[in-house]
């Protein structure tokens, strides 16, 4: 069986920041090639790409990922069935998780003096067309003489399971207690790491107390806060792979799936995890981008880099390893793309051009897009 796999291979310079810190606040890191790396976790870089879904996609072709369901679903049925009391609609909602076997628990922060509807134990994806399915099927199990038979009756875990939304189809969802109701992820994305060493820096600041600094009496009119910010600056090679014929599946539209696939490579490109943003207003654009069509298997690159880069240069040095590198594993492999755009600015990244056909990020995602809508 033929199938369609696309690979998205970033080069982006990042500046002094700190978008991605671990328990101690510290920019978390990785040893790779025997050398410390600046590292950004994928499940980041994943939430910053679905929040930048809000910007391409309309509200209705995406989910939400919360453990308060029963309460989202009870706002729902009361909003599109007003007949319905809201504390009626939240019964209802409950109902449903139980039929569903989603497992329910009491909020942290209910007490009996002011209750709070129960949540899942656990966060569940849910899209908006299965909320509205679900709201529907309440609506008319609120008139049955028993609302949890007819519930039952009705296949509600079905209507779960239906409409995913593309953000859903493409991340998945996992339910401990209702494994059928799993949805496997049709994308996967790498953990971004520097293609050169990297060592952590410290920011001395001091906050001064404006009220004490304008009191020329006051003894103490110096910083009214002081601390350290840790940060680091790196270019990342950045990796995120889309299985379509996966993705076809879990949407069940060819038009859906393309939509899918565009909206994917747009938002995942052009997203930024948001971590101490306001300290160091490092939104940047990626110096180079590499989208290929695959008919083999998905391949990330990262081996290009096991040897880190040292020199001032970066940029260049990568985008020559990164084409170098995918020519060799492509003819060594049997695994060179069926197309391939290359996005890219500035002199320092021209060695990519000789793996496909230059383009804007816009004109390559159109071109991808028509390439899966031909290939589905």
């Amino acid at each position: 069986m033929t199938r369609t796999i696309i690979d998205i291979n970033v080069l982006q310079t990042i500046p002094p920041s700190n978008i991605n810190r671990d328990d101690t606040g510290s920019p978390k890191s990785a040893t790779y090639g025997g050398t410390r790396r600046a590292r950004v976790s994928s499940q980041a870089w994943k939430r910053a790409t679905r929040q930048r879904f809000k910007n391409v996609l309309d509200t209705g072709d995406l989910g939400v990922r919360t453990k308060r369901v029963v309460e989202l679903l009870g706002e729902r049925i009361h909003k599109q069935y007003p007949e319905i009391d809201s504390n009626r609609a939240q019964e209802l909602a409950v109902l449903t998780f139980e039929v569903a076997k989603i497992g329910l628990t009491e909020a942290r922060k209910s007490t009996k003096e002011s209750p709070l509807p129960l949540e899942s134990k656990y966060l569940l994806f849910l899209s908006s067309r299965q909320l509205d399915l679900a709201a529907a099927a309440c609506a008319t199990a609120n008139t049955a003489d028993d609302p949890k038979a007819k519930l039952q009756s009705m296949e509600i875990k079905k209507i779960l399971n239906q409409e995913h939304s593309i953000d859903l189809a493409l991340f998945g969802r996992m339910v401990a207690d209702s494994t059928d109701l799993n949805v496997d992820a049709a994308c996967q994305v790498a953990h971004a790491i520097s293609v050169h060493p990297v060592e952590t820096e410290f920011d001395f600041y001091t906050a001064v107390d404006d009220h004490k600094a304008e009191n020329k009496n006051t003894e103490d009119a110096g910083a009214g806060m002081i601390g350290t910010v840790e940060f680091n600056s790196s270019t990342l090679y950045r990796y995120a792979t889309i299985d379509v014929d996966a993705l076809h599946s879990n949407l069940g539209d060819a038009a859906a799936t393309q939509q899918a696939v565009e909206a994917f490579v747009l938002a995942f490109t052009t997203s930024m995890p948001t971590g101490k943003q306001n300290t160091f207003a490092n939104r940047t654009l990626p110096n180079a981008v590499v989208i290929s069509v695959r008919d083999s298997q998905p391949v990330n690159l990262v081996g290009a880099f096991e040897d880190a880069i040292v020199g001032a240069n970066r940029v260049e040095g990568a985008s020559e390893r990164l084409a170098r590198y995918a020519q060799e594993i492509d003819a060594a492999f049997d695994t060179t793309p069926t197309a391939t755009w290359v996005v890219r600015a500035g002199e320092n990244t021209a060695a990519l051009d000789v793996l496909g056909s230059r383009a804007s990020l816009k004109d390559a995602v159109q071109a991808l897009g028509k390439t899966v809508a031909g290939r589905l």
